[in-house]
């Protein structure tokens, strides 16, 4: 099987939760050739909730760490791509980061060697379903405001 050109392109955009709370949204452009190939099935959701500074946001101790999972994850995923993340949303005490991954199995053993340089237990939790069209991805893209090129 041929492997997949995986876009890196990246957008943020803020939205607002359904309490009217300011939500900053990153999103992965072009994926519909992954989403075409019809191998990554299961959304994972990884969510870190967090005392909120005012505005919503995590304190810069909190963001720090959150960047560091964020990279160490895109760090392996990029050499054992069995998930993409796709999108994190950051406000109103938490972020989640979205994957979309070929097995469950797989996902874990790949976020548990990511993340096992990191000494201190995360405040993460999970929730996986099976979403073979994209569809948080798809209502996630409505969120990216238009480039003027």
């Amino acid at each position: 099987m041929a492997k997949l050109n995986i876009s890196d392109d990246w957008w943020t955009a803020p939205s607002e939760d359904s309490e009217g709370r300011t939500v900053l949204v990153t999103g992965r452009r072009s994926l519909e050739n992954v989403i075409a190939s019809h191998r990554y099935v299961y959304r994972i959701e990884m969510t870190w909730e967090y005392t909120p500074e005012k505005g919503g946001m995590p304190d810069y101790a909190t963001s720090r760490k959150m960047e560091v999972v964020t990279n160490l994850l895109q760090e392996k995923l990029r050499s054992d791509p069995v998930a993409i993340m796709t999108g994190i949303y950051t406000g109103a005490g938490e972020r989640n980061w979205v994957f979309y991954a070929v097995t469950l199995k797989a996902f874990q053993a790949v976020l548990n060697s990511a993340l096992s340089s990191i000494e201190e237990q995360l405040p993460l939790t999970f929730i996986a379903v099976e979403d073979r069209d994209w569809e948080e991805y798809r209502e996630m893209c409505e969120c990216e405001i238009a480039r003027e090129d």
